[in-house]
Order: C-alpha cells, then structure tokens, then sequence
C-alpha cells in the first residue's frame, strides 16, 4: 500500500501537468496534489501507528483524504477535459484504495470492540 499510493500521487501530479494552464484548473490540480500526496503521506503514518485506537485515527484520515481526491477527480471529469481516460483510472485506482482502507478500518474496529 506505501508504493500504491505513492504511485497514485505521482500519477496525479502527471495528470495534472497535463491540463490546461487556466486559473480553474491550477486551483483545481493544488486540491488534487494535496489529497492524493496526503492520502500516500497519511497511510505511511498508519504503519507508524502508536495503538489501535491510533492506527483507527489514522486511517479515517487516508479515508478522507482519497476520497477527497476522488472528489477533484470528478470535478475534472465533469469539466470534460481531454485526459478523461487517465481520469477514470486514477479514480478507479482511488475507489479501491478506499476499499482496502474501509475494511482494514472495519476489521480492526470489529477486532478492538471484541477485545475491550
């Protein structure tokens, strides 16, 4: 997952060198780049995580993130820009991250609550 979503936020700073050099779109890219870096930034910090009430808080924080990116990707994909293709794989790669996140968060919440 460290090399996925660092991969993920390399990828969107490729994508978003593509796209027009317009103030919307320059907006629009600093959202994305700050997401998907933080999303990639934040997981490491999971793995780094101090409890499992810590490791939980951290990964609701990877959640917000990616799908934060999830949102700027789709804002792009509605604004009909011609790199719409690579937007929807990053948004697919995005959506299973995001499933990966939810269920580690909900496997180990489950696991915590027995435990307590």
């Amino acid at each position: 997952m460290k090399d996925r979503t660092r991969k993920l936020a390399i990828d969107v700073i490729y994508l978003c060198n593509k796209l027009p050099n317009k103030q919307e779109y320059k907006i629009i890219a600093n959202q994305l780049i700050r997401s998907s870096s933080s999303t990639g930034a934040n997981y490491r910090a999971v793995c780094r995580s101090k409890s499992t009430p810590d490791f939980i808080n951290k990964l609701l924080i990877v959640e917000e993130e990616a799908d934060e990116s999830v949102y700027w990707l789709e804002v792009l994909k509605d604004l009909k820009t011609d790199q719409e293709s690579e937007i929807l794989r990053l948004m697919k790669e995005f959506d299973e991250v995001l499933s990966i996140i939810i269920s580690a968060k909900q496997t180990t919440q489950n696991k915590y609550k027995k435990s307590s």
